[in-house]
Parts: structure tokens; sequence; C-alpha cells
């Protein structure tokens, strides 16, 4: 192999990657050495997954502190970045990581957990230093305190929670660890009950550009003019002191640890007692805070000045008002009941409008007693007794008039209605009357139509049964005239001779039984001489003297003759039809 040939082999090897050599060499070693391989891989994952893992479970952080890289400055808390020594500010989540162990450390611990009935106030450890006379970490690189606070909730920071009245920390195991860079004080928030007012002091802010006003404008330092409202707040205590001041009504007594004497125009001292009922005003809450609260009531929480304004407000108003107004006025006046009356509503009216311009609101000024000098004050007190039972009399004898008025009317009104419950009963008991007599009207007229009715179809059916007969009797009348008539003619055809007549019908009777006797002797001489009878009878004269010539006629009548019985059963077989009622004229 020449020069040319070794250098091609070089170039090919040259250009195989790392990982082909390796396993070209591994290949020429032999299976034991891919065996050994192997294994280093396996311990190799087996060292990464147990030392280069970090698991942070749920509810957790992992703070990390680099080992190796570029030092710190000895004025820095933090490590700037990630390739400086120290401890990063950057904090794992939950979550699965994988870190070089000889590079970093790191340590679990809990989130920052703000109870429900908490805030947290941030105090951070790391940044520039504040100015003098500050101590509000306003920009985001100074150290101290946070102005933000922390509701309720949980958070991803790292920090050690402490609790702000015991100093001890709360909920973690960080109090001998310094890789924390901030601490959180857990505070109770701010909370103005219903019928409170807030006001609020604000500490850290700019200086008011006029340092003698009571109040200043909101954002600077001093006591703010706007209020808060009944509600819940997180507000950094030490930003802003919130006093809560009550707004409701109030009431004291001005004979407890109170001296409301003065003396009367008489000279007389006299004292009061009474129930004074008042109220800060909402509106100007702020101002009367400042204007009478004490050191000693600028605690953090509520306030309590009703003492205050009771003794820097009210009581001096009203013992001005006692003693001008009592000077004016004797004793025995003031005892007396019209002018008792008239003090009271002065009283009452004068430190309304005092009070109402100093931001208290009076709702009721009730004097209750008066109590003069003991030297006076039984006979100032029965002629009083005297008077108030004269007017308890007059009452009495006005509401016994009343009362007898009102039984006067009660007993017309009992009359009336006595009179209006009988006129009822007479307005029932006669329309129930009228009711039954009109029911049994209307009954009578019924049964009066019915009987009527049932009277005229009795008539027609006389009148029917009249009509029937005269036409009966008509009809037979008729029948025996026709029958009269033919045996008339019958006896005027025989000569008006009736016993002639008589043959006849016996002859005319017979003679059909005869020839059923004689079928068969028609022709014999037999017969010859009952035909010799018929037309010796029929020829028969009319007169005994005269011979009468037979005419067509005569052979005719018999026929028309109809004997007694068959004119009975025609009558008899008269059809309903003939039986109808024939008028009277017909």
């Amino acid at each position: 192999m020449d020069d040319n040939d070794k250098d091609v082999i070089i170039m090919d090897s040259d250009n195989d990657g790392p990982t082909n050599t390796l396993l070209k060499k591994l290949v020429k070693l032999g299976p034991i050495a891919i065996v050994l391989f192997l294994m280093f891989l396996m311990g190799f994952a087996w060292f990464v997954y147990t030392n280069c893992r970090i698991n942070v479970p749920a509810r957790h952080i992992a703070v990390l502190t680099r080992k190796t890289g570029i030092n710190m400055e000895n004025s820095q808390e933090v490590a700037a970045d990630a390739d400086h020594k120290g401890l990063q500010m950057q904090v794992l989540s939950e979550g699965r990581y994988f870190k070089n162990p000889y590079t970093w450390d790191w340590k679990v611990y809990p989130m920052v957990e703000i109870p429900a009935d908490k805030m947290g106030v941030r105090v951070r450890l790391y940044g520039d230093d504040l100015p003098y006379g500050h101590f509000i970490a306003f920009d985001k690189n100074q150290k101290g305190i946070i102005k933000e606070v922390l509701k309720p909730g949980r958070y991803a920071l790292n920090a050690m929670v402490i609790d702000r009245v015991t100093k001890q920390e709360v909920g973690g195991n960080r109090r001998h660890r310094s890789d924390f860079v901030e601490v959180i004080e857990l505070w109770d928030p701010k909370v103005i009950p219903a019928g409170y007012k807030g006001i609020v002091t604000n500490l850290a802010g700019p200086m008011p550009e006029d340092p003698n006003e009571l109040l200043v404008e909101e954002g600077f330092r001093g006591p703010q003019e706007k209020t808060l409202d009944p509600q819940t707040y997180y507000l950094n205590p030490y930003l802003y002191r919130i006093n809560s001041i009550d707004t409701r009504s109030q009431r004291f007594n001005l004979s407890i640890g109170m001296d409301m004497t003065f003396p009367s125009k008489d000279g007389f001292p006299i004292s009061l007692d009474g129930i004074i009922e008042f109220r800060v005003v909402p509106e100007t809450a702020a101002e009367t805070y400042v204007t009478y609260n004490d050191v000693t009531n600028d605690e953090d929480g509520a306030s309590d000045i009703s003492q205050e304004i009771i003794n820097k407000v009210i009581m001096p108003n009203a013992r001005a008002f006692c003693r001008l107004r009592g000077s004016n006025t004797s004793a025995r006046e003031l005892i007396g009941g019209e002018t008792r009356t008239a003090f009271q509503a002065e009283f009452q009216n004068a430190i309304t409008k005092t009070c109402k311009e100093q931001g208290i609101e009076i709702v009721q000024a009730l004097i209750t007693k008066i109590k003069p000098p003991q030297a006076i004050a039984e006979p100032l007190r029965d002629r009083e007794v005297s008077a108030q039972q004269l007017k308890q009399y007059t009452q009495q004898i006005l509401q016994q008039q009343q009362e007898a008025k009102l039984a006067t009317e009660k007993a017309l009104i009992e009359q009336r209605r006595e009179v209006i419950g009988a006129d009822r009963e007479v307005v029932e008991v006669v329309t129930l009357a009228k009711e039954e007599q009109q029911v049994a009207l209307e009954a009578a007229n019924r049964d009066k139509a019915v009987a009527e009715q049932k009277l005229e179809a009795a008539k027609d059916e006389a009148e029917a049964l009249l009509a029937r007969a005269t036409a009966k009797a008509a009809v037979i009348g008729y029948e025996n005239e026709a029958d009269a008539a033919g045996w008339r003619k019958a006896v005027e055809a025989l000569g008006n001779n009736g016993d002639a007549y008589a043959r006849y019908v016996l002859y005319q009777k017979l003679a059909p039984g005869y020839r059923n006797i004689m079928a068969n002797t028609a022709d014999s001489p037999l017969m010859d001489i009952f035909q010799s009878f018929g037309s010796s009878a029929v020829a028969a004269p009319p007169a005994a003297n005269q011979p009468v010539a037979p005419s067509p006629e005569v052979e005719q009548a018999p026929p028309a003759v109809m004997p007694v019985e068959e004119s009975s059963a025609a009558v008899d077989e008269v059809p309903a039809e003939a039986e109808t009622p024939v008028p009277a004229a017909e």
C-alpha cells in the first residue's frame, strides 16, 4: 500500500464522528466491552435520576443556590443572575426538574399561604438601601417594606411567614435557615363595621403643601379628608393607620358623672337631670375625629371618642345655655309645668344648633328632672301638685262627660241596630209570605187552567157523544124511512093490498127452500102450482072488484124490499166513520 492509499484511509477515519469511532472501538474490543459500556450508561442514568432530579410537589416551591460561577459583591444578598454564585431569585414551581448537584443546591419548601382572615405585609431583604427618613420601598430594587400587601391565597414566593405579634414563623421550617429573600408578616385586615366610618391617616406619603391644615388631600401625609365606608380593607398598616369612628346614635345621662347645677334668677341653685342622644355626622367624621380626638385614641382599631365629644362639645354647650337661660328664670317658674316645657324645648333647640356647627348631631335632648333646693322644693312641689291635680280633675270631668256621651251614642247605636234587626226580620217575613202567596197563587192558577182544560175536554166529549148518537138515530130513521118507503111501494104495487104483500113475502121466503128441496123436480107439476100462486098474487087487483094489469115496476119493487132483520143488521154494520157527530143543522 502506497502513501496515497494511507492518506485516503486517514481522511475517511477523520470524517467519522466520535460516536461512530466509539462504536467501532467497542466492536473491535468485543462483547465484554459492549456489556461494560451498557452498564456504565445504566449507572449514569440511575445517578442522574436519583441525584439530579428535583421533585416539587403540589403547593411547594424549590429554592436554588448556585455553588459555582461568578462571585457576588459584598453588598449583594442575592445572586444577580443564574451565572453568579449564591441564592437565586428564581424559584422552581410545581413539577419535575433536573439540575447538576455539583453546580446547584436546592431545598423544597411549602408555598406562602395567607389565611382567609389575614393579609401579608412583605418586607424585602435585598436591594439598595432606602434614603434617609424613608422606610417604604417604592422601587422594586430597594430593600424594605413593600407597599402592596398579599390578600388571602397561595403565592410562589421565597419568603418566611411570621406572626406580627409573636414574631414566630407560621407554617414552615425556615426558622434556622437563611435561604429566603423576603419576610411576610401576617396582619389582620381592617374591618369597618356597619354604622362606622374609617378615618385614614397616611404615614408615608409626601408632606402636604400647607402643614397647618387639619385634613390633607389624598396621597399626602397626614389625616385624609376622605373617609372609608363599612367593609373590609387590605391596606398596608405601615403606610396607613385606620381608625374606626362610631357614627351611630349614642346617649348618656347627665346625672352620671356630670354636674349640671346653675343659679336661678332668685339665687337658688338648680340641678338638672336628663338624657341626651347624639351622633357624629358621617360627612364630617374625619374633621370631628381630628378636632376632638385625644392622643390616647391613636392606637390601631376602633376609636371611642364619644367621651371626648361629651366633655368637649355637648356639656360646654349645655352648661352655657342653662346658666344663661336659668339666670333669667326663677326657681318657681322652672319647676312649673308650662315654663319647664318651654325650657325643655329651648334647651334642645339651642344645643342642637351649636353642636351641629361642630359636627355633632343632637338627636334628642330630654330633661327628665329639675331639682330645686329643699327649702323651696316642698311648697313649690305642693303648689305644682295642686295645679296638676286641678288639671287632673278637670281632665277626669271631661273624661266622664265624654264617657257619658260615648255611652249615649253606644245606646243609640245599639237601638238602631235592634230597629234595623227588627226591620230586617219584618222584611224577611213579608218577603217570605209574598213568595209563598205567589207560589200558592201560581199553583191555583195552574189547577184552574187544568180544570178549565178538562171542562172544555168534557164539553167536547159530550158534544161528540151527542153528535154520534144523533147521527146513529138519523141513520136508523133514514133506514126505517127507506124500509117503509120500500114496503109502501111494494104494497102500492100489489094494489094497496096488505094481505097480498104478506103472501108475497111469505112466498118469497118459502120459494128458495122449495127449490132446494125440489131441485130435481123443477119441471114437475108441483112447481107449476107454486108458479100459479105467484102469478096470481102479483096480479091481485088493488080493489076487490077491479083487476089491475101487471107493470114492469111491480117486478122490480120486491128486490127493493128488505126484511126487518136485514135492515137492523145494516144499521148495526154502519162503519165507525158514520158515527162522526153530525151538526144539529143537518
